[in-house]
């Protein structure tokens, strides 16, 4: 059995990843990673599913330990993807998405590098703002710390493998262009280096 991939798709608030990787999530393929923090659980969220609801204390053994793939402290609050599971699933054949930002890409892809990193963006700039205040669901303060990240990231597209734009209405199409990634990494040469012994086996 090969392994699966290991992917991971970042981008700015109002990208639509959430979205697109549904999309992926409809096959039997794709598996996502629940990842692990420290904050307390909101009202309608449950362990396993939304996140790993773990103490502090345990968070930073994990760190110590190595049992983090990536981690990143964010508003008092630790967040990361714990190795294991992600492992398992990847044993298991199973390709895997981890949906974090920049920081926590890099840390992957020094761990694994042969980690598949998408960064998924709107059109552009504009059409991500717009697309921020038509949710309605955050303040002006919110939304220009948001845009501030976004112009602090994007920079970092080159560090990537690949670009996938999310055009208005075109999540599934997105979707697709992803899929057409993971098949292509699938059939590429590096990751098949037994073609050979496998081609003449019944010589």
């Amino acid at each position: 059995m090969k392994k699966g991939l290991l992917i991971v798709v970042s981008g700015p608030a109002g990208s639509g990843k959430g979205t697109v990787n549904s999309h992926l999530l409809l096959t039997d393929d794709f598996r996502f990673s629940v990842s692990a923090t420290t904050r307390a659980p909101r009202p309608g969220e449950r362990d396993g599913i939304n996140y790993f609801y773990i103490s502090r204390e345990e968070f930073e053994k994990k760190i110590e330990n190595g049992e983090m793939l990536e981690h990143n402290y964010y508003c008092d609050n630790y967040y990361g993807t714990p190795r294991e599971a992600v492992e398992r699933v990847l044993a298991e054949g199973k390709n895997i998405i981890l949906e974090i930002d920049v920081n926590g890409a890099m840390q992957v892809k020094k761990k694994y590098p042969d980690a598949v990193l998408i960064m998924l963006l709107p059109p552009t700039f504009s059409i991500q703002e717009e697309r921020l205040r038509g949710r309605a669901t955050e303040d002006e303060e919110t939304i220009q710390k948001r845009l501030a990240q976004t112009k602090a990231e994007v920079p970092h597209f080159a560090e990537y493998d690949y670009i996938v734009y999310n055009y208005d209405g075109c999540a599934e199409k997105a979707a697709g262009d992803i899929l057409a990634i993971v098949r292509a990494e699938q059939l590429s040469a590096s990751r098949n280096p037994n073609t050979a012994d496998l081609y003449f086996e019944k010589i």
